[in-house]
């Protein structure tokens, strides 16, 4: 599909480099359209596609060392911002392993954690997950209740996770538990031990190309050396989740610009009472609103990814960013569908899929009310959650 028009020239506010490392990904991403949407409709996980992404560096891209790329912040965004321009579930595939699996490992991790770990899954070779929410712990992580029981040679970890992305097919999990002095810890739960028991959750409506689990532990025991040792209370779990909000961000702009690709697409090609779409007035309003929103989403993202590479950007600025872009996707994905008629349902015009998708960025990485309560905070100094 043709890209809209970058009318805001954002394009100028990147380097050679970050254009060079979105075009490649870019290029990849064009390819996989089609097979991600056969995953999307199957239900199904796209394991073949694991080596290329491997190939382009994007696994842990901002992180350094380890096998990673070191890329900027902002040439990771713009990168996973290409993957879900072409698929939401594959970008969230993606994100996970590196914004979350592998940045808990990169941030918390002993050397020989690190060394072990993030090579092999810098190449996609080792799949990661993270299991922080539960049944009863979603944006309220505070209230986890899984524990860390120390036992000898290790720690017994008993308790329930839900909504791990990978947990059916990881062949690590960074898990967060409650300790014996009541402090949020890590561990590291590898395939195959004893006592994980995870379950796929199936009949989902949005990002049906991730695979989720249910996770339950019995008695779980992992070895001393398998703890995270940067990991000692929430605050650490919350460092990672603020890095991973960041992409999340660029997720929902690359899906809300997907939307608007197809919507001015089909103005221009489809023709009604003699004339193009494009060239009646309410379309041509819907057409420019979306243009706006993408510009002014697109003109933040890129000033918060700057503020991220100096370091600067604070925790409630990230929230800010992915509220705001999350909220703007949402509302550009219902505006192409209507757009686009009856067309805007069928999974070829990738709109109703995206559509869907969005729900996910807009609930996951903290929910919309979670993210703007902690901007209300940063403003009034008053916490109200």
């Amino acid at each position: 599909m043709t890209l809209a028009p970058d009318i805001a020239s954002i394009d100028s506010l990147l380097g050679a480099e970050e254009r060079a490392i979105r075009d490649r990904v870019r290029a990849f991403a064009a390819g996989v359209v089609e097979p991600m949407t056969e995953h999307w409709e199957r239900a199904s996980f796209p394991y073949e596609l694991l080596p290329e992404l491997g190939a382009l560096g994007i696994a842990g891209g901002p992180l350094t060392g380890y096998g990673c790329a070191g890329w900027s912040n902002m040439a990771y965004g713009l990168a996973l911002a290409e993957l879900a321009r072409a698929s939401a579930s594959l970008s969230t595939t993606v994100h996970v392993q590196s914004g979350l699996a592998m940045t808990a490992i990169w941030m918390h991790g002993s050397e020989e954690q690190r060394t072990r770990w993030l090579p092999p899954m810098s190449r996609m070779e080792a799949i990661g997950a993270f299991a922080a929410t539960e049944p009863e712990a979603g944006s309220d992580l505070g209230s986890l209740r899984t524990t860390a029981g120390a036992v000898d040679g290790g720690y017994s970890l008993n308790g329930e996770k839900r909504w791990i992305g990978h947990g059916t097919v990881c062949n690590v999990a960074c898990v967060f538990a409650r300790g014996d002095d009541g402090r949020i810890g890590g561990y590291l739960v590898e395939k195959g031990t004893p006592g994980w028991t995870a379950e796929l959750i199936t009949g989902k409506g949005s990002q049906r190309a991730v695979w989720q689990a249910h996770i339950t532990m019995r008695d779980c025991v992992v070895p001393t050396e398998n703890r995270l040792p940067g990991v000692s209370g929430l605050g650490d779990v919350l460092r990672v989740l603020s890095h991973s909000r960041f992409g999340v961000a660029w997720d929902a702009l690359g899906q809300a610009k997907a939307c608007y690709d197809a919507a001015l697409a089909h103005a221009l090609e489809r023709r009604q009472f003699g004339a193009p779409l494009a060239s009646k007035q309410l379309v041509q309003q819907k057409l420019v609103l979306m243009a706006s929103e993408i510009a002014l989403a697109d003109a933040l993202t890129v000033h918060v990814s700057r503020l991220m590479d100096a370091g600067e950007a604070s925790p409630a600025l990230i929230s800010m960013l992915k509220m705001n872009n999350a909220t703007k996707a949402r509302a550009i994905a219902a505006a192409a569908r209507d757009l686009l008629g009856g067309d805007g349902i069928l999974l070829e015009k990738q709109v109703m899929t995206h559509m869907a998708d969005i729900e996910g960025p807009y609930t996951y990485e903290g929910t919309n009310d979670t993210n703007m309560l902690i901007v209300g905070q940063a403003i009034t100094g008053h916490k109200a959650f």
